[in-house]
């Protein structure tokens, strides 16, 4: 029973995902017949990335609804949309990413994928950690505001020609159980494919790819996270450098070093690990013997 309890506890995190995507993505009529729900839930965003276009979804993305504002051609500064993504980033940050993201979920679930060499980092890392971010200004914001048709009405360039997360939790669904959509397929479905699949290649390889180099809201949730109410504190005075923490961290952050890094997800691994109890968090019980700010 012991041992019972302890694997459950080591599961937490694990746990709260699928309990969240259960929860996110709980409409099961849409999944028995191919329909998008469509119902006042789906005028809310929830936290992390959740395609409007699974069948399961009953609330929409951040994303995806701040593109919908700006593409919109009748365009009005919605407080909603930017209020939502600043009160999530201020209140917690990538502690989204790390634990109520389906997305996220996914990518963690492939990464247990047994495989003769897992990667700490991708060739280029100093570069592609900066992807994300052309991602969101590019995609996310300027394209629809910029490219319009004829009557004024900008597209969802991200979700349209990049989200692999939508090409699994809403393309896939969508085409399977509809055969007017599976006739009606083209290149762009194939390119959206050809992305998914890339990213799960990496998902097996490397920990959480796409939300280290391309995710757009985990750019935003990354810029709250040294300010953000749920953030780690380092004690220099207990810290000792011995690296345990990044050693532990899949992402390879330098934890003792930017405790606070844009990158970090919030997983919480490297406090499990540090010898000296340097790390705590702001909601820790146990509070580091000097106040420090953490860096």
């Amino acid at each position: 029973m012991g041992n019972w309890l302890k694997k459950q506890k080591r599961n937490f995190r694990l746990w709260i995902q699928l309990a969240f995507a259960a929860l996110t993505n709980g409409y099961v009529t849409g999944f028995l017949k191919g329909k998008i729900y469509s119902g006042p839930l789906k005028q809310l965003c929830v936290p992390g990335l959740n395609c409007y276009s699974c069948p399961g979804a009953v609330g929409a993305c951040p994303i995806g609804a701040l593109q919908a504002v700006l593409g919109s051609s009748s365009f009005h500064m919605s407080l909603y949309v930017f209020g939502f993504l600043a009160f999530v980033g201020t209140l917690a940050g990538r502690f989204v990413c790390g634990w109520l993201c389906p997305f996220g979920l996914v990518q963690d679930l492939l990464y247990k994928i047994p495989f003769p060499r897992k990667l700490r980092r991708l060739p280029g890392e100093r570069v592609l950690k900066y992807l994300r971010y052309i991602l969101l200004v590019v995609f996310v914001i300027l394209l629809p505001l910029v490219v319009v048709d004829f009557i004024g009405q900008g597209k969802p360039w991200f979700c349209s020609y990049v989200c692999p997360s939508g090409t699994l939790l809403g393309g896939i669904p969508l085409v399977a159980l509809n055969e007017g959509l599976r006739r009606s397929l083209g290149w762009l479905y194939a390119w959206k494919m050809a992305l998914l699949i890339l990213v799960v290649v990496l998902s097996v390889l490397i920990s959480r790819p796409f939300c280290r180099y391309a995710c757009p809201l985990g750019a935003v949730y990354g810029l709250f996270n040294p300010i953000a109410l749920y953030r780690l504190r380092l004690d220099k005075d207990k810290c000792t450098q011995c690296r345990a923490c990044q050693a532990a961290c899949k992402l390879d952050i330098p934890v003792w070093k930017t405790p606070n890094s844009t990158q970090c997800i919030r997983c919480g691994e490297c406090l499990k690990v540090c010898p000296t109890g340097a790390l705590s968090t702001r909601f820790s019980l146990k509070k580091p013997t000097e106040q420090k700010k953490a860096r």
